[in-house]
């Protein structure tokens, strides 16, 4: 089989309808499978998908095991040459699927490719960054010239014509080599969501692959869904993930100049509160749940 895609849902019934719809209204020109891992969701999704795709293979998991712990189990039953990690608030276009396979096939160097992921509306979603280091995070975190706030590349001017080495691709749509995993291992089940495919970006290329983004490949990405759910705790599993991969990836010191950068830039977030009454009403309510995710950051950082 050439190709499995592993779809982790949880409680995204309405997009994962639509994911998997695409899915099978444009197939790729091969054999391929489709696994659905539900991480105990409570709203339908595991019905949804036994009446309307019983063709794909569901699991049903008795808790939540996190987007690596998910995928893990997945790709562990899966049969195909390639898997593609594929979120289910995604929606595939024509002939995406095969442009991803194509670009591997042509290419012997490249260990993982991703999609161009699109906005609800088509525009351009920034999908790909450089790997994290504390000079950077440090400039992110700050505000200062020269790194967009969100840490991707600037993209808008890339050429559309021809794929473009990267160091990190979006989560949201992976395509990997299963032998690629098989010389370097799973996802770590260590990042519970967030991090977790810089982590495994940064192993491919350690393990000698390149990475590429492919935007012949179109998927439409509506983003966040499961993120909205639970907008502190995720805000949370964010930094933790980060300060989880410095851990993992650079020295006890950067680990800790890291940490010292998470205080200094939350204390200041969260000092700024009474600024509030001089924000539009538009974006006061929006400013104060980032004050209040960055406070529960700083109660929670001794612990990270």
């Amino acid at each position: 089989m050439k190709l499995s895609i592993v779809i982790v849902n949880w409680n995204t019934r309405r997009y994962l309808e639509a994911c998997l719809a695409s899915i099978y209204r444009y197939p790729p020109r091969t054999a391929f499978e489709v696994l659905v891992v539900d991480n105990h969701s409570s709203d339908g999704s595991v019905e949804m998908v036994q009446r309307r795709f019983p063709q794909a293979v569901l699991i049903a998991c008795g808790r939540n095991l996190g987007f690596s712990g998910g995928n893990n189990l997945g790709i562990r039953q899966a049969r195909g040459e390639n898997i593609l990690l594929l979120n289910p608030d995604t929606e595939v276009l024509p002939g995406a699927l095969d442009q991803l396979l194509h670009f591997l096939d042509s290419e012997p160097q490249a260990g993982a490719a991703g999609s161009r992921l699109l906005n609800s509306d088509r525009t351009l979603q920034l999908s790909c960054s450089p790997t994290p280091t504390l000079v950077r995070e440090f400039a992110r975190l700050f505000h200062l010239p020269g790194i967009r706030p969100d840490g991707y590349y600037a993209m808008q001017d890339w050429d559309l014509t021809q794929p473009r080495s990267v160091d990190v691709l979006l989560g949201a749509c992976i395509l990997i080599r299963r032998g690629v995993l098989d010389q370097i291992g799973l996802l770590d089940e260590e990042y519970f969501m967030y991090s977790e495919e810089t982590d495994l970006c940064l192993r491919v290329q350690r393990a000698g692959w390149k990475i590429y983004w492919v935007p012949q490949a179109e998927i439409i990405h509506h983003g966040g869904q499961s993120a909205r759910q639970a907008p502190k705790e995720m805000f949370y599993h964010l930094y933790r993930s980060k300060v989880l991969f410095f851990r993992k990836h650079y020295s006890l010191l950067t680990v800790f100049l890291y940490k010292l950068m998470l205080f200094s830039a939350s204390l200041g977030r969260f000092m700024a509160v009474p600024l509030v009454v001089f924000k539009d009403a538009s974006r006061r309510q929006e400013y104060l749940q980032l004050c209040s995710n960055y406070g529960y950051l700083l109660s929670a950082l001794p612990r990270l």
